[in-house]
């Protein structure tokens, strides 16, 4: 059951109505502090992951290789301008929200920010896969704590059209989950293990861009995530053996 998607949703609605709320009584300094409390949770995850690893030199090919070709196709790019298109409609109802004297421009830049920190960012899209394959919903799960208070902190500028946000969200984290459901029986352990070592390296990564430590290109990354489990199985079957 894909429990941590539902909750990972309701987290995005609950945290924008709250923001909406209450989001003028938090105090100025309060976003900047909260997001150092974000990276850190993120980087733990990412370790917590990292140490599951099985083939190393497996894992470390794919975040490069992943990198490179994230980057040399403007992966992040594309995903921004994907963005671009779903903030659409959500728009259409901040026009009717007070957005703490911003611009309209600045209010759609920083909800282009939101979808993508919510819909399509490396955390969301590894925790779907690994909840998908394993049925695990453990980075979800955590992935959500930390959203209801990033909702909220969005909403103090946006409004309660972050929650809508939840709406392509739903629709992206449920394709990734059921899609991953039809390649877990062409999985190994180990495969998986270093799936989720891939993964955390990518969280790692996030946890390092909240706390605005290293600007990790981390949509460009993803791909990564793509190759992990086919150099695993090349490493275990083909190279391991002739070393």
């Amino acid at each position: 059951m894909a429990i941590g998607i539902i909750v990972n949703i309701i987290a995005v609605i609950a945290g924008g109505i709250l923001g909406a709320v209450a989001g003028h009584r938090l105090p100025q300094d309060f976003t900047g502090k909260l997001n150092l409390v974000f990276g850190i949770c993120a980087m733990g995850m990412g370790i917590s992951s990292i140490i599951l690893m099985k083939n190393m030199p497996a894992v470390i090919l794919a975040v490069v290789l992943g990198s490179v070709a994230g980057m040399a196709t403007h992966l992040g790019a594309w995903i921004q301008k994907g963005a671009g298109l779903l903030q659409k409609p959500v728009a259409r109802l901040m026009k009717e929200e007070k957005n703490g004297g911003m611009s309209q421009e600045e209010s759609l830049s920083l909800l282009v920010t939101a979808i993508v920190l919510f819909c399509i960012s490396g955390t969301g899209i590894y925790g779907c896969l690994d909840a998908g394959m394993t049925g695990d919903s453990t980075i979800l799960l955590s992935k959500s704590i930390l959203d209801i208070f990033t909702a909220m902190v969005f909403a103090c500028s946006l409004g309660v059209a972050v929650s809508l946000v939840a709406i392509p969200q739903a629709i992206i984290f449920f394709a990734l989950f059921f899609g991953a459901k039809l390649i877990f029986p062409l999985t190994t352990p180990d495969m998986i293990a270093d799936f989720k070592a891939c993964g955390g390296f990518l969280l790692v990564a996030t946890g390092l861009r909240m706390a605005k430590i290293q600007d990790f290109p981390i949509a460009d990354m993803i791909p990564a995530m793509v190759l992990a489990m086919p150099f695993s199985h090349v490493w275990t079957n083909w190279i391991a053996p002739l070393l």
